[in-house]
């Protein structure tokens, strides 16, 4: 199942999106799309509605360096357990949505990720039985400003300006997160092609380390690192992620007003 926000002329709703093509539609999800969903009879053309980020999360935690060639062009070594940081939620927004660059930096960065949504509330949970808290997975941009995230020392300025967290454009349920191809545009140029298999720490893996830490609840986002390649956006330009069995996620660069 595809399960997405939306801005429809009726407000905005949770879908599940459905069909291919033209002819896709959104049908509306009573309340929220946790467990077994339950359908309103209410429907649209997905042309006619506004795709939204398709979950705002509670937390979003993200794995950094968790692919060796990334690890090695940011000049430091791949680290032997995941290193986790987080991003606030108003760093969300959805498809084409802008990504809107803070006066304050001289140097932000895409970095396109793979990205878990969590399905329930979970602890301690063991990598043997990992996936089964998983709603589903989602493409993410983990927007940085490199000049902040390198003036601190630390990496909360860079990751947390508001719109730093493209999410989109749904979220697919029926994936296996093993060994997927992801690839990130900007300009229509490719400028980062890997796969999932690369990772340091499997999706598995990352969510038994993450709810040791912590509580994971519905909703929550788990961004699962970058590949080399990642490198400066400007005012103007576009970003595209596109991760293989989920489509992609597409947004303008913008200058702060």
């Amino acid at each position: 199942m595809r399960l997405g926000r939306v801005a429809s002329p009726d407000g905005v709703a949770f879908v599940s999106i459905e069909g291919e093509g033209p002819e896709q539609q959104a049908r509306e999800i009573a309340e929220h799309p946790f467990g077994t969903p339950t359908f309103t009879g209410r429907s649209w053309k997905l042309a006619d509605v506004r795709l939204l980020a398709p979950i705002l999360a509670t937390k979003i935690i993200c794995v950094g360096k968790n692919y060796a060639d990334h690890a090695a062009e940011m000049g430091g070594a791949a680290p032997e357990a995941p290193v986790i940081f987080m991003k606030p939620s108003t760093t969300i927004v959805g498809p084409h949505a802008p990504i809107v660059l803070p006066p304050s930096s001289t140097r932000v960065d895409y970095e396109g990720e793979l990205a878990v949504v969590i399905g329930r509330p979970c602890k301690d949970v063991p990598a043997a039985k990992a996936l089964d808290v998983v709603l589903g997975y989602t493409v993410a941009n983990d927007v940085t400003a490199r000049d902040h995230q390198a003036a601190d020392g630390q990496w909360t300025r860079g990751k947390s300006h508001d719109t730093f967290c493209p999410l989109g454009p749904w979220i697919e349920t029926q994936l296996d997160p093993g060994d997927l191809e992801l690839v990130t545009e900007r300009d229509g140029e490719v400028v980062q092609r890997s796969r999932t298999s690369l990772m340091l720490h499997d999706v598995a893996d990352i969510i038994e380390w993450v709810s040791a830490i912590m509580t994971l609840l519905p909703g929550d986002v788990i961004l699962t690192g970058t590949p080399a390649g990642v490198g400066p956006i400007k005012a103007g330009q576009s970003v595209s992620v596109t991760v293989e069995g989920i489509g992609t996620l597409t947004n303008p660069v913008a200058a702060k007003r």
